[in-house]
């Protein structure tokens, strides 16, 4: 007999039972846009969008490549923050000499 097979000494127990089954779904928090932004870079699309909730303001930056998409949100303590990160390497990435990769010649 394959393990998988053998069954369980706990009996069947349908899907949904146990501790957490009574528990019902978090109601939905209205949230106000007050600005958004939209960015395309390469094949990437890049919104932000500045928003208010009950809890505050927050800006969530939505990054999308037509079939996946990822969020960071960042509350309106740290805006100022990483505005200053993102400035800081925006000069480091300007600084810093660009390596030449397979497609692009060494230069001079």
């Amino acid at each position: 007999m394959i393990s998988n097979e053998r069954p369980s000494p706990y009996g069947r127990r349908p899907f949904g039972s146990g501790q957490y089954s009574n528990l019902q779904p978090k109601p939905r928090v209205i949230e106000d846009t007050l600005a958004q932004k939209e960015l395309f870079i390469e094949r990437k699309t890049f919104t932000f969008t500045l928003k208010e909730n009950p809890r505050g303001r927050f800006l969530r930056i939505i990054e999308s490549n037509g079939t996946r998409s990822t969020s960071v949100i960042v509350p309106s303590t740290g805006i100022k923050e990483f505005q200053q990160i993102l400035a800081d390497m925006v000069k480091a990435a300007a600084e810093m000499p660009t390596k030449p990769g397979p497609a692009q010649p060494p230069q001079q």
